[in-house]
């Protein structure tokens, strides 16, 4: 009989084993399933990620009016459009105002008409949410009518909150004619900015440390049921099978599960996709069709996987001695060596510090090197697990029974609860390594906005043209409930000549309340003008002046179209009982320069010329405040900005980075908390026979939980010992490489280790029930 035929043969004993041998065979390869099932699901979404997120830039840039075709004067195919995005309950709403000039404007991508006066286009999600009792205040902001919904072509995803307003006094020659655009076509030939080397390392790191942990469960899971498989592997010893059969009978039997794995993993894989559209994390969510792994990726995975698992179990079963009367691995087994053991984090740190000190300037990281040099080291804590718990337990005596039946335990056989922590131990090595990294470099990624929210929740800063319904405006808005004061200000560009091209004098106009925001005051009545000090000048605005100084105040640059009444600027004399004070931040962050005067000793009909913001304060206590005053403003105007102001931002790169760890790190803990389970559920399920017999002979049930809990707790506290070691020896060498001085992160540190060991806390918990159930006496029923 040829090799392959024989091969074949054993190979299908083994599936048949797998699926035809009784309760225990089907139940062992339903649970290898699972386990494998669960791993290939995370695989399968991993590779789809790219997919998905070209997908969103993609819808985005066909809807986009950056790279569009223009037009100068209205024609039958020009659309006018001007962008009025909105924000409500710290959601961000993408809104465009638009006005169709001829019967062949064009469309924006998800929509079937432009919509008319006074009504709307919404997504989905914003549909849903002005139909909410939590839009009530938005559909005041939002009163048009709602003529259509934007299919998905016109979405970046399921969850966006997207509108169009159909308008018919926007024009592109008025005040704001700057926000106005003229376009014949959508869409934008986006060419991508390359990430610099630190942000494209984290995302390297990311994808590494999030799937080293999903292939450690994948190897975990092929050998669920190891004991049992070994004895029936006996079985057939005592029959005539030799020893090369049974291995390759258990390879079959391996390969099944595996198999099982695949299609229970496409299946939650299906579960999964189908529930994606409805999860959004900070307003980013995805369409499910999208969520399309590559064919060769998913090809790989279909390969990938059956091959460990004949792997792993082969490697396993050099290790055991199959023999027709019973399996040696019974006896004590030899202890582990662990000079192989080091190497592996030894070449990893090899790999990893010849490329210290580069950061972003200095050149990219090889890739394929830093993947190398983690997934070492990773791996290195599954290798270093089992040899440091066996010298852990083999010098442990005495104590309470159930800490006794626990390490007698472990003393015989520690591998099946080291490859129980294995997961748990590299997924919480590389999350403290990642958040070091994060924590690091979020100083290079993070800027201050030096805005102070609690003197001002946000700006409404109004177009030009406008500044004269300045005081009106900040009556309507400081009437709205939940709002404590609106504070106007409205500034104007002076010069000493015109045209001016620079040495401007910013001169800004406000009542005395008003002034104190932006410098410090002894004393303010109206009629009072002041000249600051103490701001550093900045072109254009770095020009001052003295009492009794004569400018022109105005559009003084001449910029924008010539006024109706043909003035662009009026002439002025400062006060001549200015006196100086000393400029101080505003809300916003800003020190200004120039001049301060009260109403009434401002320059007439220069404000046209300006521009006019609004510090609006609220009333923290009363969540809808902020609400009621972006209505207000809105109402007003829609050209109106309603910034909220923030005391930091993030660079987007950054942020989507750290959004994308976040949906990784959870789906890989959800995975890590079944897998657990999953395996706590088989031990237990083989150790059926022998809790019995010890409820039998009349060991309390409380001791035998107890000591279950032991055999948990005990390489539970090993691995994440282990795991905060590496994971901090990893985010060391990390911050090297990125030039970032070394600081260890103690509460992300922390933080991590408690969640990993939460999840197990959680996992123990929940098998207890099945625990108490397998203690029955008539465990010791047999067939």
């Amino acid at each position: 009989m040829s090799r392959l035929r024989v091969w074949a043969r054993d190979l299908g004993m083994g599936a048949r084993f797998a699926f035809g041998g009784g309760r225990e065979g089907w139940i062992r390869t339903v649970l290898t399933g699972v386990g494998v099932g669960l791993g290939v699901a995370l695989l399968l979404i991993s590779t789809a990620i790219p997919g998905a997120l070209t997908a969103r830039y993609e819808r985005g840039d066909a809807r986009s009016t950056m790279s569009s075709g223009t037009a100068d004067a209205p024609g039958p195919d020009t659309l006018l459009i001007a962008r009025i995005g909105q924000t409500y309950h710290h959601k961000d709403i993408e809104g465009h105002m638009m006005r169709a000039e001829g019967p062949d404007a064009p469309l924006p991508p998800g929509l079937e008409k432009i919509p008319g006066p006074g009504e709307m286009a919404v997504s989905p999600a914003l549909d849903e949410l002005l139909k909410s009792s939590d839009g009530a205040l938005l559909r005041e902001r939002l009163d048009a009518r709602v003529s259509g919904i934007v299919g998905d072509p016109g979405l970046t995803g399921p969850g966006e909150l997207l509108f169009y307003l159909g308008s018919d006094t926007l024009r592109k020659d008025g005040p704001e004619d700057y926000r106005v655009e003229r376009i014949t076509s959508f869409g934008y030939d986006a060419e991508r900015e390359r990430l610099d080397p630190v942000l494209m390392l984290m995302v390297v790191l990311t994808f590494v440390a999030l799937l080293t942990p999903v292939a450690v469960f994948i190897a975990a899971a092929v050998r669920f049921g190891g004991e049992r498989r070994d004895r029936r592997l006996a079985a057939l010893r005592l029959v005539g099978a030799d020893s090369r059969m049974v291995r390759r009978i258990a390879a079959g039997e391996a390969l099944a599960g595996s198999l099982v794995g695949l299609v229970l993993g496409a299946g939650f894989f299906a579960v999964g996709r189908s529930l994606v559209g409805s999860l959004s994390l900070q307003q980013r969510s995805v369409f499910p069709s999208d969520l399309d792994p590559a064919p060769w990726l998913a090809a790989l995975v279909a390969v990938a996987v059956p091959a460990a698992a004949v792997a792993v179990t082969l490697v396993a079963l050099r290790g055991v001695v199959i023999e027709p009367l019973g399996v040696v691995r019974t006896t004590a087994p030899a202890r582990r060596r662990i000079w192989w053991r080091l190497l592996l984090p030894v070449i990893s740190i090899g790999l990893l510090v010849p490329m210290g000190g580069r950061g972003s300037g200095h050149g990219q990281f090889n890739q394929w090197q830093v993947s190398a040099g983690v997934v070492l080291l990773l791996v290195g804590i599954t290798a270093l697990l089992p040899w440091l718990l066996e010298r852990f337990v083999a010098r442990m005596t005495g104590g309470p029974v159930s800490w006794q039946l626990a390490v007698r335990r472990l003393q015989v056989n520690s591998g099946p609860a080291a490859r129980l922590v294995n997961g748990i131990a590299v997924s919480v090595a590389g999350a403290i390594a990642l958040q070091m990294l994060f924590a690091g470099v979020e100083g290079d990624y993070t800027r201050r906005t030096g805005q102070d929210p609690s003197r001002a929740a946000v700006s409404v800063i109004l177009h030009r043209g406008s500044e004269a319904r300045m005081d009106e405006l900040a009556q309507r808005i400081s009437a709205s409930a939940g709002v404590v004061r609106a504070v106007p200000l409205a500034s104007v560009s002076a010069a000493r000549e015109v045209p001016a091209q620079e040495k401007l004098v910013q001169v800004t106009v406000g009542t005395c309340d008003a002034l104190g925001e932006v410098a410090t005051l002894d004393s303010c009545t109206d009629g009072d003008a002041f000249v600051l000090t103490g701001a550093p000048s900045m072109a254009p605005y770095d020009g001052t002046a003295k009492p009794g100084d004569e400018l022109f105040v105005g559009n003084v640059r001449g910029f924008g179209p010539e006024p109706a009444d043909g003035a662009r600027h009026v002439k002025w004399t400062v006060p001549a009982n200015a006196r100086q004070v000393t400029s101080r931040e505003d809300p916003a962050g800003e020190r200004r320069t120039g001049l301060l005067v009260t109403p009434s000793a401002a320059p007439k009909d220069a404000a046209t010329a300006g521009m006019a913001q609004i510090f609006v304060q609220v009333d923290e206590s009363d969540g809808n405040g902020l609400e009621r005053a972006r209505n207000a403003a809105f109402k007003a105007d829609p050209f109106t900005t309603a910034s909220t102001m923030r005391v930091s931002t993030e660079l987007a790169g950054y942020s989507s980075i750290r959004i994308g760890l976040f949906f990784g790190a959870t789906a890989v803990l959800v995975l890590i908390g079944a897998s657990l389970l999953v395996s706590q559920l088989e031990q237990l399920r083989e150790r059926r026979r022998l809790l019995s017999s010890l409820v039998a002979f009349g060991t309390k049930r409380s001791t035998l939980s107890l000591s279950v809990l032991w055999q948990t707790a005990v390489p539970i506290v090993l691995g994440l010992v282990l795991a905060t070691a590496a994971g901090v020896g990893l985010g060391t060498v990390l911050m090297r490489m990125a030039a970032q001085p070394i600081r260890i992160d103690w509460p992300s540190v922390l933080g991590m280790t408690a969640v990993g060991a939460g999840v197990v806390a959680a996992v123990t918990l929940l098998s207890l029930p099945p625990l108490l159930r397998l203690m029955r006496p008539d465990g010791l029923r047999t067939e």
